[in-house]
């Protein structure tokens, strides 16, 4: 929101407005102090929604406001398409119930078969297994936007490392931190007031933090745990090349993609509520199409293929010449 007694929106203009989770094309007819009786106070703007009836003209607060920019007719277009899949995903899933169950049913009936001693305390066990994942589905959900072309990548990594037993070159030419300070640089023009500017740092502050924690324990696919073990006990040493170095300095885009493909059941375990899920949701889709953009400049071209000491030692076979397969890889 912009400083008070300021308004970076005016009658007339042509704008984009968020209902719910999606943003629509609208007019601002009016604009107002919150207070009428402080000059000071926050504008509120009264706005109609092209293509609705007047019925609908509301009055709504700055944030859920946004200029009628490319770039964030972009999000709309693409914040909808995500809102419709889910809606047919929620429908189909539905109807699956009415015919007798859905998967998480079917998938709760497979377990209950598996229990040979059913009894009133394993009644109640399973009662409270099924309301505490029922409240996990209420939550309030991040439907980050994925484009296409990053659920390829995502895919062809996923490949390189699982089947053809490749890992990506490291130090990758461009890090999570050099990428996210390009957003940044990117992005910062665009934003029109210090409230989103705060915004901005704040998501990027985020990111850091859960790639930092999720790295090895959700991020890595296990054959390439040896070499972050590796790269690990470099940065950690303080000497040589990574000596002042960590995560966020080696790793590239591959593995900041992963990221924000495990975003959704990560933030479904925070306590946001809905007004803060959808900014964040928001902020997190701004980048993921910003960097479908920019991929040639941010993904591997090549992957690096391990030697045999490494895939026996990535499987835990002991290594008879200790060095020479990690040497090959970072």
């Amino acid at each position: 929101m912009a400083p008070a007694g300021q308004t970076t929106y005016s009658k007339d203009e042509r704008v984009l407005c968020f209902h719910h989770e999606i943003l629509y094309e609208a007019k601002i007819l009016d604009v107002r102090h919150v207070d009428p009786d402080d000059r000071k106070s926050p504008y509120e703007y009264l706005v109609h929604y092209k293509g609705w009836k007047n019925t609908w003209d509301d009055w709504v607060p700055q944030d859920r406001l946004r200029k009628f920019t490319e770039e964030n007719r972009e999000l709309a277009t693409t914040l909808r398409r995500e809102a419709e899949a889910a809606f047919r995903q929620k429908s189909t899933k539905s109807s699956a119930k009415k015919r007798g169950g859905s998967d998480r049913s079917s998938a709760r009936g497979s377990e209950e078969r598996q229990m040979s001693v059913p009894g009133r305390g394993t009644k109640r066990a399973r009662d409270n297994d099924i309301e505490k994942e029922d409240n996990f589905y209420v939550r309030p959900s991040v439907r980050i936007v994925m484009p296409d072309n990053l659920k390829s990548l995502l895919v062809d990594d996923w490949e390189n490392v699982t089947k053809n037993q490749q890992v990506v070159a490291l130090p990758a030419k461009r890090s999570v931190n050099q990428i996210l300070e390009d957003y940044a640089e990117a992005e910062k023009p665009k934003r029109t007031s210090s409230a989103d500017h705060d915004v901005l740092e704040e998501v990027i502050m985020g990111i850091k933090e859960y790639f930092d924690k999720a790295l090895d324990k959700i991020l890595l696919y296990r054959f390439e745990r040896e070499q972050y073990r590796n790269l690990r006990k470099k940065w950690e040493s303080g000497s040589g090349e990574f000596g002042d170095k960590g995560p966020l300095d080696i790793y590239g885009a591959e593995h900041l993609t992963r990221l924000f493909a495990t975003m959704p059941e990560l933030i479904a375990q925070t306590n946001m509520d809905l007004q803060s899920t959808n900014r964040l949701r928001e902020e997190l889709s701004k980048f993921t199409l910003w960097l479908s953009k920019q991929s040639s400049q941010y993904f591997a071209t090549r992957y690096m293929t391990a030697s045999n000491e490494y895939v026996e030692k990535s499987k835990g076979v002991p290594n008879p010449n200790p060095g020479t397969a990690t040497s090959r890889l970072v």
